[in-house]
C-alpha cells in the first residue's frame, strides 16, 4: 500500500503476518475481498505496507497485492469477521486486539495449530462468536509479506460457519471448502498431522516431502502417527480421516516443497508450537494413562534444539 494506512473499514481481518496469513490475505484480496493485516510483527507489517503481500511460484515469478496492514488495533472500528492465523503462545493478545475492534456480531474463525486456541478467544469474544477450522494448505515465508504456496490442501469448517459472509468470501478466493459437525475430531485430525510432521521436519531440517524419502525418518512419522491414533482413541475422539498414516502421507505430498511452521520458527530463532502441538497430545495421553515414547522423544530433542540455538547465540565466535 506504499505506507498507505488502514481504510476507515473492512470486510474482512487476517490476524497475522506469517506465511498462511500472507497466502490468505493474497487469495482474497486478489478475489476483490476488502481484506486488511492485524499484527504486531513490525517488520512484516511495514514489508506489507510498502509493496503488499507478494507470492512466488515455482517458476520464480513474483506478485503482489496490495493489501491494507497495521500493528494496532486502534486503527481498525467494527470489522465483521476475522480470520486468526498467528502462534498459538499469541492467541492471548489476538483475544484482547480483536475484542477492541470487532463488531458486535462479527464472528472469528482460528485456523491455528494445536489446541485450546479457540477456547482463549471465546474466553474474550464469547464462545458463540468463535469457531475452529482446519486447512492442511502450506506455505514458506521468504521475507517478511513474501511467501511461497507450498501446496493446495483442505480447508474444513464448522458446519455453523457455512452460510456465514465469510465463507462466501473464501469461496469466492477459490478455497475448496468442506463442513462438519465433528469439531473436536477435525481438531484431534489436524493435531495428529501436526505432531506427525512438524517435529521432524523442524529437527532435521529439511522441507515436508523429505521425510517420505529418509526410511528412518519416515518410519519415526509411522511410529508417531500411530501414537497419536491410540491417544485420540484413548479420548474417545473419531478422527475425521479412517487411514490416519495415509492422510498423513497425503499432506507431505501434497506440500512436498513446504517447510513446516516448525521449521521456519526454528530457523529465525522464533518460539515454537511444539508446546501447543506435542505438548497437548502428550498431556491429553497422560490424563488417560497412555504413554507416547515417541512423542514424548520429538518433544524435548524440539525443546532441546530451541535452547541449543539461544546458547550458541550467547558464546563468542572464535572463528
Amino acid at each position: 500500500m506504499n505506507g498507505s494506512p488502514m481504510p476507515g473499514s473492512i470486510d474482512l481481518l487476517i490476524y497475522g503476518s506469517g506465511a498462511l496469513a500472507c497466502l490468505f490475505a493474497f487469495r482474497l484480496a486478489r478475489a476483490g475481498q476488502r481484506v486488511g493485516i492485524l499484527d504486531h510483527w513490525e517488520e512484516g507489517v511495514r514489508a506489507i505496507q510498502a509493496k503488499g503481500i507478494c507470492q512466488q511460484t515455482g517458476d520464480l515469478a513474483v506478485s503482489c497485492q496490495p493489501v491494507p496492514a497495521t500493528s494496532s488495533a486502534q486503527d481498525l472500528s467494527n470489522v465483521p469477521a476475522a480470520i486468526v492465523l498467528v502462534k498459538s503462545w499469541q492467541t492471548a493478545q489476538a483475544a484482547a486486539d480483536l475484542a477492541a475492534c470487532l463488531a458486535p456480531s462479527a464472528r472469528v474463525l482460528t485456523l491455528q495449530n494445536g489446541l485450546g486456541n479457540a477456547e482463549i478467544l471465546a474466553g474474550a469474544l464469547g464462545a458463540e462468536r468463535v469457531a475452529a477450522g482446519s486447512t492442511t494448505s502450506g506455505a514458506t515465508l521468504l521475507a517478511p509479506g513474501c511467501f511461497r504456496p507450498g501446496g493446495e490442501g483442505n480447508l474444513t469448517l464448522p458446519a455453523s460457519f457455512e452460510s456465514t459472509r465469510l465463507c462466501a468470501a473464501l469461496r469466492a478466493a477459490g478455497f475448496q471448502l468442506a463442513f462438519t459437525q465433528q469439531l473436536t475430531g477435525l481438531l484431534w485430525g489436524k493435531l495428529l498431522i501436526n505432531a506427525a510432521i512438524n517435529p521432524l521436519t523442524a529437527l532435521l531440517e529439511v522441507p515436508n516431502g523429505q521425510i517420505l524419502e529418509l526410511p528412518h525418518a519416515r518410519r519415526l512419522l509411522a511410529m508417531a502417527v500411530e501414537e497419536a491414533a491410540q491417544a485420540a482413541r484413548a479420548a474417545a475422539v473419531e478422527l475425521p480421516y479412517t487411514d490416519p498414516l495415509a492422510e498423513v502421507e497425503s499432506v507431505l505430498r501434497r506440500t512436498a516443497t513446504n517447510q513446516s511452521s516448525m521449521l521456519q520458527d526454528i530457523r529465525r530463532g522464533a518460539p515454537t508450537e511444539i508446546d501447543a502441538i506435542t505438548g497437548a497430545l502428550l498431556h491429553s495421553a497422560r490424563q488417560n494413562q497412555l504413554w507416547l515414547p515417541t512423542h514424548e522423544t520429538l518433544y524435548h530433542l524440539v525443546r532441546a534444539k530451541v535452547d541449543a540455538g539461544r546458547l550458541a547465540d550467547t558464546l563468542p565466535n572464535h572463528a
